[in-house]
């Protein structure tokens, strides 16, 4: 019988180079806007560093501060202009060569990110990868700030995976990360790399 193969990847750091999730608030707001509203969520971002708060909380924090309030048609225009202008130059070489050759092995490739899927979901499917990223909370198509349900990071990755995935189905289990976020998804493989393309942008 054939061996069946998956692959999981990061994003933000594994697969691009650049926080897509600051790119995008800099595409829409500018260098000096983006600065400005970091300066005024972080007293959040320094709570989460220092462990006071979740990183869901800080999250939805700095989330708020720049997309609450925003229609989603407005939002997701946003994020395809910006995926579609930005998001191929931040991509490293070596990351987008390790998911073509495992293409060609016919590896089943998916990206699991803590990124919002608005401005992921259509670059994967570009290249014919399956998604799963974090999804935003909205109310009458007006984005709240927050995240709907649980952000996709630390442990919530892996229940994210075997959510969609049996595990159990695949011989070989390859994983990519460059975070702590990453080290429960990377626990799942048969061979893990952590920050495996660095060397390379």
């Amino acid at each position: 019988m054939k061996k069946k193969a998956i692959a999981f990847f990061d994003f933000d750091g594994t697969i691009t180079f650049k926080d897509t999730l600051l790119e995008i608030i800099k595409f829409q707001n500018g260098r000096a806007g983006l600065y400005k509203g970091l300066f005024t969520v972080s007293p959040w971002l320094l709570a989460m560093k220092l462990k006071l708060v979740t990183n869901q909380a800080a999250k939805e924090r700095l989330l708020s501060q720049f997309f609450k309030g925003m229609s989603i048609k407005d939002f997701q225009t946003l994020c395809d202009r910006f995926s579609g202008e930005c998001l191929p130059a931040l991509i490293r070489a070596g990351a987008f060569e390790e998911i073509e050759r495992l293409k060609k092995e016919e590896v089943t490739v998916v990206v699991v990110s803590a990124s919002p899927e608005n401005w992921i979901s259509g670059w994967c499917k570009e290249n014919n990868l399956v998604c799963i990223a974090t999804r935003l909370e909205e109310t009458d198509n007006i984005l709240t700030g927050r995240i709907a349900g649980k952000n996709c990071y630390g442990i919530e990755k892996v229940s994210r995976i075997r959510e969609k995935f049996d595990l159990s189905a695949y011989t070989d289990i390859f994983c990519f990360g460059d975070t702590k976020g990453d080290k429960p998804m990377l626990s799942l493989a048969t061979s893990a790399y952590y920050k495996p393309f660095r060397s390379r942008r």
